[in-house]
């Protein structure tokens, strides 16, 4: 068994949402604190925390990779689960092969202090890994957290758990009630993330806008999430504060108005729809109908015309027919939106949707998604559009690909130009000019200056094999993929409906 002073490399891989990422890094730093180094999950580490996520089949499914992949690394090394799979499924996750320790909802935090569990208890062939999993009832007490995107963006944890009744959601059961941090510790971490050199910080939670509840260990509102917003709006070294999703019901005007005449929130929103028929909302036990949501988005555009919209909506709901499904598409392609997130429907275990009639073949769940993301790709391609001679203000990110930086503009437009590593989180002024092939918008600089040359390697691969630098190729359907096809869709969807022409 390996000793206790043999442990001090620790490896991290994350599955699922914004949030997960957060707790991530807040748990990488615990370890960092107590004199670990973190390495990259490729490398050899003694211990591999893998951050688990319940949403859809495939984060769970792929979790068993991950550990796998981890023991390939090091056969001898520590696996830790934690997260909403480990919370909802504890004993299923301890008996994956390879897995020492599982945590839940509120122990995960806790980690190295577990860690003499794995010390103290050797995990034989066979046996399964230790849990620790409280009721989620005791997953009552709130945990800042945030993360740090190589100091280019932060993901700022502001709000954990649910107390809304989704009729297919497990995360209540994964992650508990509602409740917030204090104002003044998202302010304190906030500042934090400014003394790093990070430029934006998107705000993140499960019921952000939700905000509030439970920031003193009780269900009162003390602040709301228009309060919070305009704190923020005042941290000094934050160029960028973006909202990461937020429900339709708890969007209000005075949010919105705020965020079109504030000094530092972008335009840019993501709103969870799920259905656009009122039918299926019903039974899905959303808090508005579709109506509220064509208003949301009307007042966004009325005050913020260049605002992108994202839109999460879900296929192969129970009881979703042809008919109701293209009540769904009829919606989202007149709807004033600029991309879609499109999941896939799956059975939870105890949720109510589970047990409902009107069973979608998976055939059809998958036939919906894919003409969701059609949609998408036209809905992305005509917001690019409409964005072009504008300027606009970009942050360069630290990713290098095939020779190529990319950024995002305030209104998230994401553009690119040849690499240079002097331009890492800066901030310019642009003008859109055109979508190039894969799907990334080029610009000039509105203050003239010559965009870096592509590097003479890069060159010489792009002439001979001009498919490199397309990071949006797998995100388009491969009949939509030149942009002359963005407003047309395939011969067999065009069988059940026709899409209407800009």
């Amino acid at each position: 068994m390996t000793e206790a002073k043999e442990l001090n490399k620790v490896a991290f891989y994350t599955l699922g949402c914004k949030l997960n990422f957060s707790e991530t890094a807040t748990i990488a730093r615990t370890f960092e604190n107590e004199g670990f180094s973190r390495v990259d999950f490729n490398e050899e580490a003694d211990i591999y925390v893998i951050n688990t996520c319940s949403v859809t089949d495939n984060a769970d499914k792929k979790f068993k990779g991950i550990v796998h992949k981890a023991r390939r690394a090091n056969k001898d090394a520590f696996v830790v689960g934690i997260g909403c799979y480990a919370q909802l499924r504890p004993e299923e996750l301890a008996a994956v092969d390879g897995v020492d320790l599982v945590l839940g909802a509120t122990e995960k935090f806790k980690v190295t202090s577990y860690l003499n569990d794995l010390l103290s208890t050797p995990r034989h062939q066979g046996e399964n890994g230790i849990v620790h999993s409280c009721e989620i009832e005791e997953a009552n007490f709130y945990v800042g957290s945030y993360s740090l995107d190589d100091r280019t963006r932060a993901f700022l944890k502001v709000q954990d758990g649910c107390d809304y009744k989704c009729t297919y959601c497990t995360i209540p059961l994964a992650r508990g009630i509602s409740r917030s941090d204090t104002l003044e510790n998202v302010l304190k971490n906030a500042k934090e993330i400014a003394a790093s050199g990070t430029k934006e910080i998107v705000l993140t939670g499960v019921n952000i806008g939700d905000y509030g509840k439970g920031e003193f260990g009780n269900k009162k509102h003390e602040h709301t999430f228009l309060e919070l917003v305009q704190a923020m709006d005042g941290v000094d070294g934050v160029e960028r504060h973006r909202i990461s999703s937020i429900e339709p019901n708890l969007l209000k005007d005075e949010i919105i108005d705020f965020v079109a005449q504030s000094r530092s929130f972008v335009p840019h929103f993501h709103i969870p729809l799920q259905s656009g028929c009122n039918e299926i909302l019903k039974k899905m036990r959303r808090r508005y109908m579709r109506e509220v949501y064509v208003d949301r988005v009307q007042h966004i555009k009325k005050v913020m015309p260049d605002a992108c919209i994202g839109v999460d909506v879900m296929v192969g709901f129970p009881g979703e027919t042809d008919e109701l499904f293209l009540d769904t598409y009829r919606f989202l392609n007149e709807l004033d939106v600029s991309y879609l997130h499109v999941f896939t429907y799956s059975e939870r275990p105890n949720t109510l949707a589970a047990e409902m009639d009107g069973v979608v073949p998976i055939k059809v769940r998958k036939k919906r998604n894919k003409m969701l993301r059609g949609l998408s790709a036209k809905k992305r391609r005509a917001f690019y559009e409409s964005q072009l001679g504008n300027e606009l203000t970009v942050l360069f990110e630290h990713k290098h690909k095939d020779g190529y930086m990319e950024g995002y503009t305030e209104n998230y437009v994401r553009v690119k130009m040849p690499w240079d590593e002097s331009y890492v989180n800066t901030l310019h002024k642009i003008r859109l000019t055109k979508i190039d092939e894969d799907g990334l918008v080029l610009f000039d600089f509105v203050d003239g200056r010559e965009q870096p040359e592509l590097a003479p390697k890069w060159r010489a691969e792009l002439k001979r094999n001009p498919s490199l630098g397309s990071p949006l190729k797998n995100e388009v359907p491969k009949k939509m993929s030149n942009g002359k096809d963005f407003q047309r869709i395939t011969q067999e969807d065009n069988k059940f409906v026709s899409v209407l022409k800009r």
